[in-house]
């Protein structure tokens, strides 16, 4: 599919979902409300539009990456929203606090959407095509390519701490492998067009991704980076481990607000602060 097509798909696509679910009666809306960092009343509704409209993109570029993309995605919102929705969450965070509770024999739903994030990143990268490659070197693609989108999913969920930031990450990202080409540029440009379809309820306050949207988006990057060349997928997995064992000892918002420039793109279209 052209990626100018795919991208027009995603944005109309995210769109609808939006609208759609804005639409829905509030009763059914209020589990879904969250409070953000400033005390505003947030929407998670819009992290389940996002994912859906997401998958739905994916699997309508007609591609095998954009099929594998959509199965990533489709993990990422299901244990996002058991996540998300969970009656009684706990203090674990991260993947440390939630593997830790684990070895406690504390069983959270962090630690459910670990297992299954790892497994549909997993099937995933079992379904792209890699022509020519041997027994061996299949089984490590696969492992490679299961930790890149497993482990892009849960960064792109590191980064939803304030509106916005996690949407212009997976909209930057997108943007960057549909104009590098290769496999997954048609489902990278399918998403960029979501995410900027979900901008501005984001960025406005009204909406949040939560663990359901920003999992989904980020599983769908990652596999549209897993689907490129070996250097570009290398590097990429590299990125992803380097910013997640980053993120145990240093915050995000603290790296971002002491840097004029990623201030400026982070507060971009936001409300004054």
């Amino acid at each position: 599919m052209n990626r100018l097509l795919a991208a027009a798909l995603g944005a109309g696509a995210g769109g609808v979902a939006g609208a759609a679910a804005a639409a829905l009666p509030a009763e059914r809306r209020a589990r879904w409300a969250r409070t953000n960092y400033a005390g505003r009343e947030v929407s998670l509704l819009g992290g389940a539009a996002a994912a859906g409209a997401t998958v739905a993109t994916l699997v309508a570029t007609g591609t095998r990456a954009g099929g594998a993309g959509a199965l990533a995605a489709a993990a990422g919102g299901v244990f996002g929203v058991v996540d998300d929705l969970d009656p009684a969450p706990t203090r674990a965070k991260g993947l440390r606090g939630h593997l830790g509770a684990l070895a406690r024999g504390e069983v959270t739903t962090g630690a459910l959407k670990i297992a299954g994030i790892g497994a549909g990143a997993l099937l995933a990268a079992a379904t792209l095509p890699r022509p020519g490659a041997r027994p061996l070197a299949r089984v490590v693609d696969v492992a490679l390519d299961g930790a890149l989108i497993a482990g892009t999913a849960n960064l792109l969920n590191l980064f939803d701490l304030r509106p916005g930031r996690a949407l212009k990450v997976g909209l930057g990202g997108g943007t960057l492998v549909a104009l590098a080409g290769g496999p997954g540029a048609p489902a990278a440009a399918g998403l960029a067009g979501v995410c900027l379809a979900a901008l501005p309820t984001d960025l406005a306050e009204r909406t949040m991704l939560g663990d359901t949207g920003a999992n989904a988006v980020g599983a769908a990057l990652g596999t549209a980076l897993a689907a490129g060349s070996r250097t570009r997928r290398a590097a990429a997995l590299a990125g992803v481990v380097g910013l997640t064992l980053a993120s145990e000892r240093v915050s995000f918002t603290a790296v971002i607000e002491g840097n004029p420039v990623l201030r400026r793109l982070d507060r971009w279209g936001t409300r004054a602060r």
